[in-house]
């Protein structure tokens, strides 16, 4: 009896050591893949030790699995192994029939509504390679994963392929990747390079450390796209050289912000010296003219004239006192641009009687709020050819005036008949078919000249651009001059950076426990209740 006894105790520490080896061979098989032979030994120890311990307690075992209760857990155990099939069976169809859910605070992962537009249209295949190496301390590899999946739930003629540039440096010397975490955009021949700049933003922590400080990969991803797929890209060019306003600079008074959000909404944004270019370049879809201090020349008047007659269009953002060639452009469509400062005392932007604010009702695009620091008036002709139409964009209350002499130090008071009595028109849109049109064409069939003209620049400067709907305001005329429909939304994501940052080994032994630890505790732990109520 002591013998058998012994055999049972012997049999049964076999089979936990064995349990144990197989626990510890999954262990260091998902956390250590650099040792995957070690591992191997370790789990074909265990199976061994497990089949030993069977062999030597075979009656035993016999006895419990055709008893009672052996009959009791084969039952369990079936029952069990359904429940884990049909579990099985309904991840299996849901990997080809799902729907994503972002629940993030800031919708990180959803695309704009200009990205699914690129995406849908979309007739040519395009290839996504992503030269991610295992070591990304910055989760960049992640995000942009994430993000070109939710790109492929709209299209269907973009792939994704991921390449370590360390395991196939041929690769990446190909594509000429020369840093980790690089998305290459590829289609019908053309190549574009994402650099991990292009993906995130880096800034620096307190102790002057470099971190992530924002996520801005959208508009490079769509961008790319666009540019590898052949499709063409709006192009709108500021004119320069004459002190307008600059689009590079980030001063209150440069526009830096508005060639942002142009870009944000894919336009390829660039400046034109007509001193240096004598003429407008083909690819332009747009001409801005943003508060220009000093005369433009005779010749370059004619060029931009020359550009409008032939169906140009052009944008002018100009100020109270502009210089006369911007009046005598804009006079020949019909509207000019008037001396003096827009008054509006029972609408303005408190304490600046000089800045007028627009409501809802009082703008075409229908924009809660707007307002115009230091405005002069557009004034359309009382007599217009019947090829142009013209609207007004935005404008003042019946209140209004247009103060011929103002002085911000003195209180502004209206001079029945030397001054302009409102409403009056802060923006106007006009349209006009060609001159040389044919007879009897329709407007809406010939491509029509279109010309934007607001009596302000500064609302769309840096210090005025997010404020109230003033960008709205600017992206959305753009976008009437150029297509003719406004933008439904302008977003722009610049997400903040909150991520839990982890070593790979770390990160691995997270990802695998949360799957898998846990369940297989609880069936060891089981296992040998069972084992140790036999004895």
């Amino acid at each position: 009896m002591k013998n058998t006894a012994n055999v049972y105790r012997l049999s049964g520490l076999i089979a936990v050591l064995g349990l144990l080896a197989l626990l510890v061979g999954l262990i260091v098989r998902l956390l250590l893949p650099g040792i995957r032979l070690a591992a191997w030994g370790i789990l074909l120890l265990g199976t061994i030790l497990l089949a030993t311990a069977f062999i030597i307690d075979f009656r035993r075992v016999g006895r419990a699995l055709t008893g009672r209760r052996g009959l009791f857990s084969t039952g369990t155990t079936v029952m069990a192994s359904i429940f884990i099939g049909i579990t099985l069976l309904v991840n299996a169809i849901s990997i080809g029939n799902y729907q994503r859910f972002d629940f993030t605070a800031l919708a990180q992962f959803t695309v704009t509504s200009q990205t699914k537009d690129v995406l849908s249209q979309l007739v040519t295949p395009v290839k996504a390679l992503g030269f991610f190496a295992p070591t990304d301390p910055y989760g960049i590899a992640n995000y942009a994963t994430s993000l070109l999946t939710e790109y492929q739930n709209y299209t269907d003629q973009l792939s994704l392929e991921i390449i370590d540039p360390d395991e196939h440096p041929d690769q990446a010397r190909q594509y000429g990747v020369t840093q980790y975490q690089t998305v290459v955009f590829e289609s019908q021949n053309r190549r574009r390079l994402i650099s991990p700049r292009e993906i995130v933003q880096m800034g620096t922590d307190q102790q002057g450390n470099p971190q992530i400080v924002g996520v801005e990969a959208e508009h490079a991803f769509t961008s790319a796209i666009l540019e590898v797929s052949g499709t063409v890209q709006k192009r709108v060019y500021f004119l320069s050289g004459h002190g307008e306003s600059d689009i590079n600079s980030q001063a209150a008074s440069g526009y830096s912000r508005a060639k942002l959000g142009l870009l944000d909404n894919l336009y390829k944004v660039g400046t034109l010296d007509l001193t240096f270019t004598p003429g407008i370049p083909k690819d332009t879809t747009a001409l801005i003219i943003a508060a220009p201090q000093q005369s433009l020349t005779s010749s370059e008047v004619e060029i931009i004239e020359g550009y409008l007659k032939s169906g140009g269009w052009v944008m002018i953002l100009t100020n109270p006192g502009s210089p006369p060639q911007i009046k005598q452009l804009v006079s020949a469509w019909e509207v000019d641009i008037e001396d003096g400062t827009v008054i509006d005392p029972s609408s303005y932007l408190t304490p600046s009687i000089d800045s007028p604010l627009v409501p809802r009702t009082r703008n075409f695009l229908g924009l809660p709020e707007t307002y115009f620091p230091g405005a002069t008036a557009i004034i359309p002709h009382e007599e217009t050819e019947a090829n142009i139409m013209q609207r007004a964009l935005a404008w003042t209350s019946q209140d209004s005036w247009l103060e011929k002499d103002f002085n911000p130090l003195e209180e502004p008071e209206f001079n029945e008949g030397t001054e302009r009595k409102g409403p009056l028109a802060l923006g106007v849109l006009i349209a006009a078919a060609p001159a040389n049109g044919a007879e009897g064409e329709t407007i809406e069939a010939t491509k029509l000249t279109r010309l934007v003209v607001f009596g302000d620049s500064d609302f769309a400067s840096n210090q005025h651009f997010y404020n109230g709907n003033n960008s709205d305001l600017f992206l959305n005329s753009v976008e009437l001059l150029t297509a003719g429909t406004e933008l439904i939304s302008i977003e722009r994501k610049v997400l903040p950076f909150r991520r839990l940052v982890v070593g790979p080994e770390a990160a691995r032994f997270i990802n695998y426990s949360s799957i898998g630890l846990l369940p297989l505790l609880v069936l060891v732990t089981g296992v040998i209740i069972w084992w140790r109520r036999r004895q």
